[in-house]
């Protein structure tokens, strides 16, 4: 037996989707305007994962342009059937509710290559897909109610799929809006027949506080549906705002290979008040049925911090798991960049990387250079160090980043014949300066430069040459998370360069970029 420590996945991992397929598990999450997109992880023991690839890991894939952030891909579902793998996911653009869509991806080996997407005529987010054991494929997702009660009335439906020229056909069924009366955002649809009982597991009243999981089941796939009268089956909202854990829900169901049943979900971990910078989590908590209905957490009712799990041993937790420290090279797959992929905006050098400057900044809705990591810890610095031969107007920098609107910049820029460094805090599209500093350090000197989290509190720090790091400013991480600026991301660290909409040739030259954890 091995003791896994909640969460499963640290850091911004939403929407969790799983699978078996005989001893191994696959588990997929969202990546919203994040490239490469939606990682997969393998497991043998729901203990310790390992991340082998992406679906969405190569130019022309799906477009991006003009994607903003917190839009992009959403909630994607994994399932295994004769041999290939199912990939169902959206891609969402706020701004062009024309663009996008629900779409299917398939690959026979999960670590890719996975195939083109194919655009399926529902609209809508978060889709599911279903293979009966009759051999019919329905698909389910969840959508604004065409004939709402209440305002974020949605409604669930489902549909068959025909596999082979991957189409939805027949009729439509509408078969869920939620246990609650009034409920906005049944969402997160997904379909099991267990024991010849079809369940629908549904999350419920929006992925923020009021976060809850409940279930209901039929004897056929298209309904009718009756809740369960013990619904939420899982829900922190009853804990308060002061919990440790908050937002439980957008829950997937697996079956070990021994029988037992599991769960994984996204929740929230608060701190610094009623903030969570790390954005949604990925946590895993047991499942036992009892007369015929699933009970999550059994005997605690809650995510619990530790779940034991019989068949595991040596646990080995891997990169994605937050378990490593030290220098992040090129080829760590947790590398990511806002709208391309990392290698459309760097070029690997050695552990490091050749990040072009480009016009555009990180408070536009187009391709920055930026090679980003998501914040995983609490407590953890970021340090890179950075060459450039800056021109006038140009500047390069550490970013720790929520959206186009809301972000903080470490930026340093010529200054007459040295150097300048400024701390400055975006929010709400406005620029504030929060420290500067000038650096007796000419174009091309090497910088050191890092970003100190300790809980809520963030420190920003530079050194030139050999000089020792000084700290230019300071900002709050509770300044950045979703409760404070809304959307749905946690926070990433990452280094940038700009030439602030002016052509430029100007490469900056990234070194040794350290991610390490505080304990």
């Amino acid at each position: 037996m091995s003791t896994v420590t909640n969460p499963l996945l640290p850091g911004c991992y939403p929407d969790p989707s799983i699978c078996r397929v005989g001893d191994d598990y696959y588990l997929v999450t969202s990546t919203f305007e994040y490239l490469p997109g939606l990682p997969v992880l393998h497991s043998r023991d729901l203990v310790s994962w390992e991340q082998i690839g992406h679906v969405v890991d190569r130019p022309g894939q799906l477009d991006y342009t003009g994607v903003a952030s917190s839009g992009g891909l959403y909630a994607p579902t994994i399932r295994h059937h004769d041999g290939v793998f199912w990939i169902i996911c959206t891609l969402v653009d706020q701004r062009d509710a024309s663009r996008g869509g629900n779409f299917l991806m398939t690959a026979t080996d999960p670590a890719g290559p996975w195939s083109d997407p194919v655009w399926l005529d529902a609209g809508g987010i978060d889709p599911s897909i279903f293979f009966d054991d009759d051999g019919r494929v329905w698909v389910h997702g969840t959508r604004l109610a065409r004939e709402p009660r209440w305002h974020d009335q949605t409604e669930v439906w489902v549909r068959e799929l025909d596999p082979v020229s991957k189409s939805l056909v027949g009729p439509e069924h509408v078969i869920w809006h939620g246990a609650v009366e009034g409920v906005v955002w049944a969402e997160a649809p997904h379909l099991y027949k267990v024991d010849g009982t079809y369940y629908l597991l549904a999350a419920e009243a929006g992925t923020e506080f009021h976060h809850a999981e409940s279930v209901a089941r039929a004897d056929s796939v298209t309904g009718p549906y009756v809740g369960y009268k013990g619904n939420p089956v899982l829900t922190h909202r009853h804990l308060g705002r002061g919990s440790d854990v908050v937002g439980t829900g957008h829950a997937d169901l697996v079956q070990a290979a021994d029988g037992s049943w599991w769960a994984v979900l996204l929740a929230m971990r608060t701190y610094g008040g009623y903030h969570y910078p790390l954005g949604r989590e990925t946590f895993l908590v047991p499942v036992e049925w009892e007369q015929g209905w699933p009970v999550f957490a059994p005997g605690v009712g809650r995510v619990p911090t530790e779940v034991d799990v019989p068949f595991a041993t040596d646990p080995r937790p891997g990169l994605v798991q937050g378990g490593t420290s030290g220098v992040v090279p090129s080829a760590d797959p947790r590398w990511t960049a806002v709208r391309a992929l990392p290698t459309e905006v760097a070029t690997p050098a050695g552990d490091g990387w050749d990040l072009p400057l480009r016009a555009a900044t990180l408070a536009d809705v187009e391709v920055p250079a930026f090679l980003g990591l998501r914040l995983q810890h609490r407590d953890a610095d970021l340090t890179a160090r950075v060459r450039a031969d800056l021109a006038d107007g140009e500047e390069v920098g550490l970013a720790v980043r929520q959206s186009e609107k809301d972000h903080v910049r470490l930026a340093v820029g010529p200054d007459g014949d040295g150097l300048r460094a400024r701390v400055v805090h975006r929010q709400r599209g406005e620029d504030r300066v929060l420290g500067e500093t000038s650096l007796a350090a000419g174009a091309g000197a090497t910088l050191t430069l890092s970003v100190r989290a300790r809980g809520a509190d963030l420190e920003l720090l530079v050194g030139a040459g050999d000089g020792a790091p000084v700290v230019v400013g300071t900002a709050a991480t509770t300044d950045l998370d979703t409760v404070a600026t809304g959307g749905f991301l946690g926070l990433w660290l990452g280094v940038y360069g700009t030439s602030a909409g002016r052509p430029t040739q100007t490469v900056a030259h990234v070194d040794g970029v350290e991610y390490v954890p505080a304990v």
